[in-house]
């Protein structure tokens, strides 16, 4: 930026079009604005399979001396995706993207200086619309990446995602996580839930009210977070 501020860019891009789904550009690549990013992308293209990252610890933290689920594992979590991550110091594994990335530095990126985020945005946004749309590719054979983007079996619904864990604040006291079961039981602190023996094995979020609203916790159905607001407890009480 003008004022010597450094930003990052981060890209995704469709494994079987090379079709760029998304680039964004933010002062910082941390968790929030990464999968604020990532919830767009599935907003407008749906939800996919999986998704391939890197090991970086904004999408994993699955190699540190404490294993744990990250922002960007919980929203694949919640939308049913399979999150796969590269081998360790192997790039080629995301050969694809690479590609893109040498393509957007040659071609955006080298040496430019942009007057504000907005701008850079702007700017980046109509140069992928140029790469999706007015670039055919050979490995494509001649197609455009939109060409081949839209190329999709139309009996298929399409799954609406589940962004609420990132329009959500679940920073306070009255958010929580628990692990689920095989039963499908889940507990805070000696009351039992039920949530569904479909969440088995996965970690999922609370909300407790810390007054009693009734004589039930209930939650919420689908693939997304657990609600529970209905716990006859103090949100300080489960820190003990």
């Amino acid at each position: 930026m003008d004022d010597g501020t450094e930003c990052k860019v981060l890209t995704g891009v469709d494994d079987h079009s090379r079709f760029s789904v998304c680039a964004g550009i933010m002062v910082r690549a941390t968790a929030r604005p990464v999968c604020a990013l990532f919830a767009q992308v599935l907003e407008r293209h749906g939800v996919p399979k999986e998704v391939l990252t890197d090991n970086g610890k904004v999408f994993t933290a699955r190699f540190g001396l404490r294993p744990a689920e990250v922002l960007f594992d919980k929203l694949c979590r919640e939308n049913g995706i399979t999150h796969r991550l590269t081998a360790p110091a192997s790039p080629t594994t995301t050969g694809r993207i690479e590609r893109f990335h040498r393509t957007l530095r040659q071609e955006f990126l080298g040496g430019q200086i942009f007057s504000t985020l907005k701008v850079a945005q702007k700017e980046l946004d109509a140069w992928v619309h140029d790469y999706n749309t007015e670039r055919p590719h050979q490995g494509l054979g001649r197609a455009t990446p939109a060409e081949r983007f839209s190329v999709r079996d139309d009996s298929t619904p399409k799954l609406a995602p589940d962004v609420r864990l990132v329009t959500e604040d679940r920073s306070g006291e009255d958010w929580i996580s628990r692990y689920v079961t095989v039963n499908g039981v889940t507990s805070v602190a000696n009351q039992v839930f039920t949530v569904g023996r479909h969440r088995a094995g996965h970690v999922v979020d609370l909300r407790v009210h810390p007054t009693f609203l009734g004589d039930m916790g209930r939650f919420g159905a689908g693939r997304g977070p657990v609600l529970a607001e209905n716990v006859r407890l103090t949100a300080s009480s489960l820190r003990s």
